[in-house]
């Protein structure tokens, strides 16, 4: 299963925000759009992502008043990306090492839509469960 057959499904739809916004904004957006992450773009380039967890860590370390600093303080601007073409087991791979939710997928550095950790889950069991029916399916045949 590739990516590109995920967002076929689900949508290429990503919920974004700029840089300079206040991250009260992000916090708005989380639970408005019921996401857990948004890509911060900057002139339709991806320059981060601010995830639920990035918001938390923040008023944990320095207190309510980072509701109205930027976004750009507390973003993770070292994002890994996904592409469309790539499987859903390397996808796996990959978040459940670096320990992220959340991955952007781009082709031609162009933003085309965002996996979850859950999307992910979601198709692999759909897959085993297909597997494991064509595998009844064939045993009661013999």
């Amino acid at each position: 299963m590739l990516v590109s057959q995920i967002l076929k499904a689900k949508g290429d739809s990503v919920f974004t925000i700029g840089p300079d916004e206040a991250v009260g904004a992000v916090v708005e957006h989380l639970h408005t759009k019921g996401v857990g992450a948004l890509v911060v773009l900057a002139a339709d380039m991806v320059v981060g992502i601010v995830s639920e967890r990035d918001v938390v860590r923040a008023v944990a370390a320095h207190g309510a008043g980072v509701l109205a600093r930027p976004v750009s303080d507390f973003m993770t601007a070292n994002v890994l990306f996904a592409e469309p073409g790539e499987t859903i087991d390397s996808l796996l791979g990959r978040m459940t090492d670096r320990r992220i939710r959340h991955l952007p997928v781009c082709k031609n550095d162009r933003l085309v839509g965002i996996v979850s950790i859950g999307d992910l889950v979601k198709w692999k069991i759909s897959e085993v469960e297909a597997e494991a029916d064509g595998l009844k399916a064939y045993i009661a045949a013999s």
